[in-house]
């Protein structure tokens, strides 16, 4: 299996291949304490103990979602000590392998 954390997003469409249940449960066991919520979207939570440092996470989020290779965007709600970011492929409205790429590249994240 390769390393999803460096991998390059394709540009998504309607044409883009929606992933089977049984291949997302591949890719998310190469991710770490990312679950599959009743939506089949990917979700992540993450606890710290104020808001800076909460804040820090969703601006190195933001930064890996702009990068020129990858260019996919995760839906991100975030307060005073936590963050939860959601990914799915909003054009197929369901999961790509670009989401898993995403997911890798935040998990690559140290705060």
């Amino acid at each position: 299996m390769t390393d999803l954390s460096k991998d390059t997003c394709e540009a998504c469409n309607k044409l883009t291949p929606k992933l089977s249940w049984t291949q997302a449960k591949e890719f998310l066991g190469q991710l770490q304490g990312w679950k599959l919520d009743e939506k089949n979207h990917l979700q992540k939570r993450w606890k710290f103990k104020d808001f800076a440092t909460a804040k820090k996470l969703v601006d190195a989020i933001s930064e890996i979602a702009e990068d020129p290779q990858v260019k996919h965007h995760p839906n991100i709600n975030f307060g005073w000590g936590f963050v939860e970011v959601t990914v799915w492929t909003h054009a197929i409205d369901g999961l790509s392998k670009n989401d898993f790429i995403l997911a890798a590249k935040i998990d690559t994240l140290v705060i």
